[in-house]
């Protein structure tokens, strides 16, 4: 890692701000300018730039050296999300962290303000997920939707939460801490939903505050397709997870089951046997990390019971298209 432009932290914050960067650097530079723009709390924000062009990361550059309290750095590969956001976030020490897509803006200057309130207000409040909208339309991203579908008429209400979307979020640091960060094995999907399940074994809530907006481009530009690799990511991280929390791969099998019916309608049955072989070997080979009684309880009350029988969610998820929003924790 090097540090290309600005400095790192000398000054106390109240959020530290984190942005990934891999070109669609027109969309980098907006939400740079969106993250600066943001008044009523100290912060100090940081780029990571894991694999852009040349002169992409040349005018990045220029743009951070004008923003006081700012820093660039260099990952010398792309270490995906939950790499990145790991090592962003270990560089800071604000009792908040904010996340932001690098083709997304906060949709008020005084956004990162509210959510350092919101979390300061309840303490035990581990994250918030934010209402993410289209930018061209402002109405809600569909394929940022990562709560129920029966929520969607809620989505301008605030709701406890399993998960967080990761276009535009805030955690805790000390619940970050505490629950060890994102997983860094599974490099992109999946990895909030994980985060969220260690913070809440530990006691700790999440939140969606659909008052709080997030403006998302949803830029094509190194995007992670469906048809390429979004698909065995999908489903090789979360048989991992469910692997890591104990259940064992008989136990998996409608799971693994439904995704290969989904993978084989959509043309994508190879992508799907290689994430559930990938699967196998990423599981974890110690003691298996069980949920406690009120962890599980949670859960059931702020997502289950949203969903519909396992049965209902195994069909939807089977016979629905790839790409589309996610309506099933499968």
């Amino acid at each position: 890692m090097n540090l290309i432009a600005g400095c790192l932290p000398d000054r106390p914050a109240d959020a530290d701000i984190v942005i990934l960067a891999l070109d669609r650097i027109d969309e980098t530079l907006a939400a740079i300018r969106s993250a600066s723009r943001q008044t009523g709390v100290a912060t100090h924000l940081f780029v990571l730039d894991q694999g852009s062009s040349p002169d992409g990361l040349r005018r990045l550059a220029e743009a951070i050296r004008g923003i006081p309290g700012a820093a660039l750095l260099e990952a010398g590969g792309n270490l995906g999300v939950a790499g990145g956001r790991n090592l962003l976030s270990g560089l800071g020490h604000a009792r908040t962290i904010v996340a932001l897509d690098n083709d997304a803006e906060f949709a008020a200057a005084h956004t990162v303000a509210q959510l350092v309130a919101a979390l300061d207000a309840e303490p035990r409040l581990a994250a918030i997920g934010c209402r993410i909208v289209a930018d061209a339309t402002g109405t809600d991203d569909l394929s940022s939707w990562g709560y129920p579908a029966s929520l969607l008429p809620s989505a301008g209400e605030c709701f406890d939460a399993a998960t967080y979307v990761g276009a535009g979020h805030a955690i805790r640091r000390s619940a970050w801490e505490q629950a060890g960060g994102y997983d860094a094995k599974l490099f992109f999907c999946w990895e909030e939903f994980d985060f969220c399940l260690r913070a809440i074994a530990l006691g700790w809530r999440i939140r969606y505050r659909g008052d709080i907006v997030i403006r998302h481009k949803v830029a094509p530009e190194q995007r992670v397709c469906w048809p390429e690799a979004r698909w065995f990511y999908f489903v090789r991280n979360r048989l991992y997870i469910e692997r890591k929390l104990g259940r064992t791969w008989p136990s998996l099998a409608p799971r693994a089951a439904g995704y290969l019916l989904k993978g084989f309608r959509n043309g994508l049955l190879a992508q799907t046997l290689r994430a559930i072989g990938a699967a196998a070997e990423m599981s974890p080979r110690g003691a298996p990390w069980r949920m406690p009684r009120d962890a599980r309880s949670y859960l059931l009350r702020t997502d289950r019971v949203h969903r519909g029988s396992a049965w209902q969610r195994l069909r939807t998820e089977a016979l629905g298209r790839v790409g589309a929003v996610s309506t099933a924790r499968l």
